[in-house]
């Protein structure tokens, strides 16, 4: 009886709720009916509606968003791991659009452009020095339909050189890099959750065991996450079949549960993830699953904090709304979401948050109380940091772990600021450093590439010389970046590490710049450490 009673409560609630909906529907359908017949004025009314969904959407969670057709298209090519076109990243550099890195095996690679090159012409048209000329504008001449054509006239040093190009399907990939760091521990780092990411880390897993490898370094720093059936797929790799890795739930959506199945590669080994504040969504799942399963060790900083899943509508003019529509948890319950209100910018400003009260950067964190607060040693003294109303859950093998409000690592790496100054980040803001790095490898390529064959031979031999340092100096003095003696001499390490690897990713790859800068990298290097330990210290599997 009492269950009748609590239906039948439930099904007038719903009928309220939706005669509410309607009404207010109807209201706003009233609203635009008198725009239409009355207004002074000629109406956008693609605008009018546009703005009504960002203004509703605003007094909902930080997460659901509009994304306008063309933003929609980009960021679907992005998660689907494809598009169709000529094969590049770019940079726009002096109202001239510079090619960055050329995608290995696409189409401009096959006819021999070249990081650095300068397109001058697409289609016979002039485009450089345009300064009105946005990203789009150029993204839409070059990409196209697999099997079409288009020329373009490029600069490359002081000659002028004219390509035809045929458009073909573009691979974005998930994996920037998979390589040994040593004889037995390997390296993989992950910039997305997406379509082809099951695949590429089968292969690179595959590959790092022929290799030799036996323990895993994955690096999720800095990853914001992407598809949810990506992140259960790579939690396979590593948990035993049938382990619950996630499970979704919302008013409107019934609980529903993703596990592993028999299929993962690297079931035993040790297993190191690298997180920081920026690791997020998909890569919250996935080292929540193995936190929770104590699989691996977590490594790093406290993550994000996004525990919202998003589904995607596409309205009639190919523009989307993605919606919240439930919360996701951990095997062992936690939902990770940090608190949220209506006050977006509060929400958006967590992560300075946390650099202003010492949390990212204490190098003497000890542990997260009972209350949520975590215990730091600040100026000298003993301090206490309110992370959130945190939630308080167990591992399969008993060790606390806490939600509400991202993953906590099990061993804290604090963010190295040593080296950091102004004058350094002046040169990183103006994209200085990166512009000279690319023009460095295209006034000299070839004999780069004769002097270091190889990648790894690059790693090893190549220095920055002080000619080079003094070039680069030089070219942010003619930006109006006035020289800092003392500064420069305390980020000089840093300039140097940063520029050899941009030099090497313009060079040879993606994969050769993380061979460099992990020299810098404090993450890397406690993970090298804890590659050598008996796990079991830290109860959590140690093969």
């Amino acid at each position: 009886m009492k269950r009748i009673i609590f239906l039948l409560c439930l099904f007038s609630f719903q009928l309220d709720a939706q005669d509410k909906a309607e009404k207010s529907f109807e209201k706003f359908k009233q609203f635009y009916s008198l725009l239409y017949s009355f207004y002074v004025d000629t109406v956008d009314f693609n605008k009018i509606v546009e703005t009504s969904i960002m203004k509703s959407l605003e007094t909902l969670d930080p997460h659901s968003a509009y994304l306008p057709p063309k933003e929609a298209s980009s960021e679907n090519d992005r998660l689907q791991g494809s598009f169709e076109g000529i094969g590049i990243s770019y940079n726009i550099i002096r109202d001239t659009l510079t090619i960055g890195d050329v995608i290995a095996g696409g189409p401009s690679e096959k006819i021999g452009l070249m990081s650095g090159d300068k397109i001058l012409k697409i289609n016979d048209t002039l485009w450089a020095g345009k300064p009105t000329m946005k990203a789009d504008d150029y993204v839409s001449r070059l990409r196209g339909k697999k099997g079409t054509q288009v020329k373009v006239c490029i600069l490359r040093n002081k000659d002028v050189i004219n390509f035809s190009i045929t458009r073909d399907v573009i691979p974005l990939y998930s994996v920037d890099a998979s390589f040994m760091i040593d004889k037995e521990v390997g390296y993989i780092k992950l910039n997305k959750f997406a379509h082809t990411t099951p695949y590429e880390i089968d292969t690179a897993i595959r590959k790092l065991k022929s290799q030799g490898m036996k323990a895993l370094v994955l690096d999720l720093q800095n990853n914001g996450g992407g598809l949810l059936n990506a992140s259960v797929a790579l939690s396979n790799e590593f948990l035993e079949p049938d382990k619950l890795v996630v499970y979704t739930e919302g008013v409107k959506s019934p609980k529903t549960e993703y596990r592993t199945d028999n299929s993962g590669n690297f079931k035993d080994g040790k297993l190191i993830v690298l997180v920081n504040e920026s690791s997020a969504s998909a890569s919250e799942i996935v080292s929540g699953a193995i936190q929770d399963w104590d699989r691996g060790i977590i490594v790093g900083r406290r993550t994000f904090g996004k525990g919202l899943v998003q589904r995607p509508f596409t309205l009639n003019d190919n523009a989307q709304v993605r919606l919240t529509t439930a919360k996701y948890f951990t095997p062992s319950g936690r939902c990770i979401q940090k608190p949220y209100t209506e006050n977006r910018k509060e929400y958006r400003a967590d992560i300075w948050n946390r650099m202003q009260s010492g949390e990212l950067t204490n190098d003497e964190f000890e542990t997260l109380a009972k209350d949520g607060t975590m215990k730091i040693k600040k100026d000298g003294k003993d301090t206490t940091i309110k992370i959130s109303e945190t939630e308080i859950k167990y591992t399969s093998k008993g060790r606390k772990v806490y939600g509400a409000g991202g993953v906590t690592p099990d061993i804290f790496v604090p963010l190295d600021t040593s080296m950091n100054t102004d004058y350094y980040f002046k040169f990183l803001r103006k994209g200085i450093l990166f512009n000279f790095a690319q023009d460095y490898v295209s006034a000299n390529k070839a004999k780069l590439l004769k002097e270091f064959p190889n990648e790894d031979y690059y790693v090893n031999k190549f220095e920055v010389s002080k000619e080079t340092l003094d070039s680069l100096i030089a070219k942010g003095v003619r930006e109006e970046i006035s020289f800092e003696d003392s500064s420069y001499q305390k980020s000089m390490r840093l300039f140097k590490i940063v520029l050899k690897a941009n030099i090497a990713r313009y060079l040879y790859n993606s994969q050769a710049f993380y061979k460099v800068i992990m020299e810098i990298d404090p993450m890397v290097k406690k993970a090298l450490i804890l590659s050598r330990e008996n796990f079991s210290k830290y109860k959590v599997r140690n093969e």
